[in-house]
C-alpha cells in the first residue's frame, strides 16, 4: 500500500536493493541503553520498557499486519497480512492473514489474536486510543480474513494505519504464568512475552542489561521487507547512568558498536581517540532526507503562567541561537523553524491559495499575522540585536501584565517573580539549557536547571510533570495523518502518556488536523499540514531549537555493509552484518 507515489517496487520484489540478500548469519550487535528498565511490557504508560522493545510497531519482539518501507516514504508491504482490500471511500479495510504466520511456540497468528490485540491495545494506551479513534468495528470476515470498519469515510490514512497494528498472542496474556497466576496485559511484567518477530528475549538482569536472540526458524525471515536484514545472532544492550557513560563505552569498545552522534563538540574535537586514529572506528556524515520533526524548549501550556501568547512570544525572543550555534555547535546546526522542517510540509512566506482554504474558515480563531506576516524567529548577530530582541521581549512581558521591579521581572498583582523550572535527564542537558536560562535571567526571571535520572524524567513527561523541557519530538513522515492527533489535539492534552507534551487546546488546531486526516489528495495534504503548521509557529506553543540535514554516524571497523543505504531511513542497521560471520559456517539452515 502506498498514500504518495507509486512504490518502486513491483508486487512480488523479493527483496530491498540495499540489502545484501545473502547477508551471513552470526555476531553479536552491542549497544548501550541509557538508564534502567522494569519491564517487559511497553503497551502500558506504566513502567519503563526494556530495549528492543516499542510500544508503537513491534519492535524485535513483534510483528505487525503490514510493515513500513525502510527505502520509500508512505509505503507498507505485507508481513502479517499477505492481502488487503479497501473500497475507493475509506470506509472500511480487510486484511487477509498469511497462512504461515506464527508465534515463537509454533502456534498460528489467527483472526482472532488480531482482533483481541486491537480492542486490547486501544483499551490500553492513550496513543493507540487516538491513533484508533475511527475504527468502530473489527470482526471476522473469512476464514482468515479481518474486517476494520470506520466511522467516516475520506479518511485516507485509515487502511494504512489499521496495517500498523501490532499483533499480540492472545492464547499466551490470556494464559497463566510460571507463579500460577492469570497473566495481566494491563500491568507491567518482568516476564519474557511470546512474540512472532524476528527476535526473543534471551538472557537479562533486571534494569541493566538485556539480550536479545535472533529466532532461528523465524516464519518471516524471507519474506521481501526482511530478506537479508536481522542477521545478528544476538544484540545486547547494556544499560548506562548517562550520555557521558555511552560515549566512554564507545571509545572503549566491546559495549556500544555504533552510534548516532548528536553532540557537534564530539563529532569535531573529539574523535581522536587511539580506536579512531588506528581505523579501529570510523566516521560517516550522511545526507538526512527525512522529515526533521520539531526540537525545541517544550513550553508546559497546561500552567497559566504560560497560556498568555504574549509570554510565549517573549521566551521564543529571549532565545539566543545564533550564539549557541557559534560557541557550542561550531556553527553545524541549522535554525529549526517548521514543526516539518526539511521537506515539502514546512510552511513558507505567506499562506498559498490552497492553504487559505483551510485557513480562512478560522480566521477569528488563530493569530492574524498567519495571514498578514511571513513567521520569522529572531535574529541575534551583534550586541544591538540581543539588546533590540530583550527590549522586545520585555515589552511583551509587561502587556502580559508583568513589571520590573529592580532585577525581577515580577506579576504586577501579585508581586511573585516570573520563574522557569527546566528539566534535564543528563548532566550534559545543562549545557543546552544554562545558556538560555541565563539570557531569561538578563530579563528578570528564576530560570532554574533541574537534572534528574532517565527513569524520573520519563515518568514526569508521560505525566506532564514539568514546566520547560528541550526535547526532539517523535519522527514525523511525509504523509501525516491521524498520529497528529496525540502530537497536538485537544483530547490528547490531559491524557498522560500521550505525546501532546506542550498541553496544545486549541479547537482551530483541532480543525486543521482533521483536514490533515480527511485530505482527499496529495495536494491538499501538504497544503493542510502547512497551515498547522503556519499556525502552530504563530502561537508560539514551544521555542524551536536546531537540526542539522544530515545523520553523523560512528561505528566500530566489525560489519559488512552492502554499499547502498535505503532512500528513506538514512541508516538501516539491521541490514548490515558482522564480518567474522562471512567465514563463519553456518548452522540454521533455514535462513
Amino acid at each position: 500500500m502506498t498514500l504518495a507515489e507509486p512504490s518502486k517496487y513491483p508486487p512480488d520484489f523479493k527483496h530491498y536493493d540495499y540489502v545484501n540478500p545473502d547477508a551471513p548469519k552470526g555476531g553479536t550487535l552491542d549497544q548501550v541503553a541509557i538508564g534502567s528498565y522494569d519491564s517487559f511490557n511497553p503497551f502500558v504508560v506504566r513502567g519503563t520498557p526494556a530495549a528492543g522493545l516499542a510500544n508503537f510497531g513491534g519492535g524485535l519482539l513483534y510483528d505487525t499486519l503490514m510493515e513500513q518501507s525502510t527505502d520509500e516514504p508512505s509505503v507498507t508491504y505485507a508481513m502479517i497480512a499477505e492481502a488487503v482490500r479497501f473500497p475507493e471511500d475509506d470506509s472500511f479495510v480487510t486484511f487477509r492473514l498469511n497462512p504461515n504466520a506464527r508465534f515463537h511456540d509454533g502456534e498460528p497468528i489467527t483472526v482472532e489474536d488480531v482482533i483481541w490485540s486491537f480492542k486490547t491495545l486501544k483499551s490500553l494506551h492513550p496513543q493507540w486510543a487516538t491513533y484508533y479513534k475511527n475504527v468502530v468495528k473489527a470482526e471476522k470476515t473469512g476464514e482468515r480474513e479481518v474486517t476494520f470498519t470506520f466511522d467516516q469515510t475520506g479518511n485516507r490514512e485509515l487502511p494504512h494505519i489499521m496495517g500498523d497494528l501490532t499483533v499480540l498472542p492472545k492464547h499466551w496474556w490470556e494464559g497463566t504464568g510460571p507463579d500460577g497466576k492469570k497473566r495481566d496485559i494491563s500491568q507491567p511484567t518482568m516476564e519474557p512475552p511470546l512474540g512472532s518477530g524476528p527476535y526473543e528475549i534471551g538472557k537479562f538482569v533486571t534494569g541493566q542489561s538485556i539480550e536479545w536472540d535472533r529466532v532461528k526458524d523465524y516464519w518471516a525471515a524471507d519474506i521481501a521487507p526482511h530478506k537479508g536484514r536481522y542477521n545478528y545472532d544476538r544484540i545486547d544492550y547494556t544499560y548506562l547512568r548517562d550520555t557521558n557513560a555511552a560515549w566512554e563505552a564507545f571509545k572503549k569498545g566491546g559495549l556500544d558498536d555504533y552510534r548516532i552522534e548528536n553532540s557537534s563538540r564530539r563529532w569535531a574535537q573529539e574523535y581522536n581517540f587511539p580506536a579512531f586514529e588506528k581505523g579501529e572506528v570510523k566516521k560517516a556524515t550522511i545526507p538526512d532526507h527525512q522529515v526533521e520533526s520539531m526540537q525545541a524548549y517544550v513550553l508546559n501550556n497546561r500552567l497559566p503562567k504560560f497560556q498568555d501568547r504574549r509570554v510565549r512570544e517573549a521566551l521564543t525572543l529571549a532565545y539566543n541561537f545564533e550564539d549557541m550555534n557559534k560557541s557550542l555547535f561550531f556553527g553545524l546546526y541549522e535554525r529549526m523553524s517548521s514543526y516539518f522542517d526539511n521537506s515539502e510540509l514546512a510552511s513558507r512566506g505567506l499562506p498559498s491559495e490552497r492553504e487559505l482554504k483551510f485557513l480562512e474558515p478560522l480566521k477569528n480563531e488563530i493569530p492574524p499575522e498567519v495571514f498578514t506576516q511571513e513567521f520569522k524567529l529572531p535574529v541575534y548577530t551583534d550586541n544591538r540585536s540581543v539588546r533590540d530582541n530583550l527590549r522586545k521581549a520585555l515589552d511583551l512581558f509587561k502587556q502580559a501584565g508583568y513589571e520590573l521591579k529592580g532585577t525581577k521581572l515580577v506579576d504586577a498583582k501579585s508581586g511573585r517573580q516570573f520563574s522557569i523550572e527546566m528539566l534535564g535527564n543528563d548532566p550534559t542537558d545543562a549545557r543546552t539549557l544554562q545558556p538560555y536560562a541565563d539570557s531569561l535571567k538578563r530579563l528578570g526571571i528564576d530560570a532554574t536547571i533541574r537534572i534528574v535520572d532517565t527513569n524520573q524524567y520519563i515518568e514526569r513527561l508521560t505525566n506532564f510533570d514539568f514546566e520547560l523541557v528541550g526535547m526532539k519530538y517523535y519522527p514525523q513522515s511525509m504523509s501525516p495523518g491521524n498520529e497528529q492527533r496525540d502530537f497536538w489535539s485537544s483530547g490528547a492534552a490531559d491524557s498522560p502518556g500521550s505525546r501532546n507534551y506542550a498541553g496544545i487546546k486549541n479547537p482551530a488546531i483541532d480543525a486543521l488536523i482533521n483536514d490533515i486526516v480527511y485530505a482527499k489528495d496529495r495536494d491538499d495534504l501538504v497544503a493542510a499540514t502547512r497551515a498547522l503548521d503556519r499556525v502552530m509557529l504563530w502561537e508560539y506553543y514551544v521555542v524551536p531549537q536546531w537540526y542539522k540535514p544530515e545523520m553523523w554516524l560512528a561505528y566500530w571497523d566489525k560489519f559488512g555493509m552492502s554499499g547502498k543505504r535505503p532512500g528513506y531511513s538514512t541508516i538501516d542497521p539491521f541490514a548490515w552484518w558482522v564480518k567474522s560471520a562471512e567465514t563463519t559456517p553456518q548452522k540454521d539452515a533455514a535462513n
